[in-house]
C-alpha cells in the first residue's frame, strides 16, 4: 500500500475522535486465563473512564503495552491501548470479544507472533491463528481494516529470526493480497548491517523496546496510519459526491 501525507491522518482521525477452518494447536498454547485479571482490568478502567468513539485500537503483547503514553504518540487519532504482556494471538482470539469487538474500533493495530515463536509455536500455527484474526475481524467488524506490526527481530530471540522472517514474510504476502489488511515492516529496519538485531534499540533486558526503538516504530506506524486516513479520506469524500 502506498503511504499518504501525514494530514490526511489528522484529518480523519481528528473526525473520528469527534464522532462517534485452521491448523490445530499443541499443547504449546498456553491457558488464557492467566490474562483474566487483566481484561478485568481494561473493563474497570471503561466503567470509570469511557473509550473513544470508534478508536484506534492497539491490540497485543507487551511492546504495545508498555508504549509510554501511546495516545500521545498518535495525538491526532482516538487511540485506545489494549495491549496486555505476554499473550500471544491465541490469547487475543480468545478475549476477541472483550479486547476488541467491544470497541467497535475504527481500525485495529495488532502486535503478536513474538511470544508464539518464542514458546515454540510453529510459523504455520501462528500464521493459522493471524488468518483466523483476520476471519473474525472480517464477520464480525466488517469494514474494519487491520495493521499487522511485523514480529520484531531482538537480541533475546535472535535464534528465532529465520521464522521471525518467515511469518513477517506471511503476514506481508497476506497485506498485499487483502484490501483490509496493512502490514508495517519494523522487523527489516531493525536489523543491523551484519543481519543481526540492533542492540541499541532495547533495553537491558535485550527483549523490550527503549525510546529509540519506539521512535523508528512511530514512524512505520505512524505511515501506516497516514495511509489509512488517506483512504478513508477518499471513500468519505467519494460518499459525498
Amino acid at each position: 500500500m502506498s503511504l499518504k501525507p501525514a494530514s490526511a491522518l489528522s484529518s480523519v482521525c481528528l473526525t473520528l475522535g469527534l464522532v462517534t477452518a485452521g491448523v490445530p494447536v499443541t499443547g504449546l498454547a498456553q491457558d488464557p486465563a492467566r490474562f483474566a485479571t487483566e481484561i478485568a482490568a481494561f473493563e474497570r478502567m471503561d466503567a470509570t473512564k469511557p473509550p473513544p468513539a470508534r478508536p484506534v485500537l492497539f491490540a497485543g503483547s507487551s511492546s504495545l503495552r508498555l508504549w509510554p503514553d501511546l495516545p500521545g504518540v498518535f495525538p491526532e487519532c482516538p487511540v485506545l491501548n489494549r495491549g496486555f504482556g505476554g499473550s500471544q494471538m491465541s490469547d487475543l482470539l480468545h478475549y476477541f470479544d472483550r479486547v476488541v469487538t467491544r470497541y467497535e474500533p475504527a481500525v485495529v493495530v495488532v502486535y503478536e507472533g513474538d511470544n508464539d515463536l518464542a514458546e515454540g509455536k510453529s510459523v504455520e500455527q501462528v500464521y493459522a491463528d493471524c488468518t483466523r484474526f483476520v476471519d473474525r475481524m472480517r464477520r464480525e467488524l466488517p469494514g474494519t481494516e487491520m495493521i499487522f506490526i511485523a514480529v520484531k527481530p531482538s537480541p533475546s530471540r535472535a535464534k528465532h529470526l529465520e521464522a521471525q522472517r518467515d511469518l513477517n514474510d506471511r503476514l506481508q504476502r497476506l497485506a498485499e493480497q487483502q484490501t483490509s489488511v496493512a502490514f508495517v515492516d519494523v522487523f527489516t529496519p531493525m536489523l543491523g548491517a551484519d543481519g543481526q538485531p540492533r542492540p541499541e534499540l532495547f533495553q537491558e533486558d535485550r527483549l523490550h523496546l527503549n525510546a529509540a526503538g519506539y521512535e523508528l516504530w512511530r514512524e512505520r506506524v505512524g505511515a501506516a496510519l497516514a495511509a489509512w486516513s488517506a483512504r478513508q479520506a477518499g471513500r468519505t469524500s467519494a460518499a459525498g459526491h
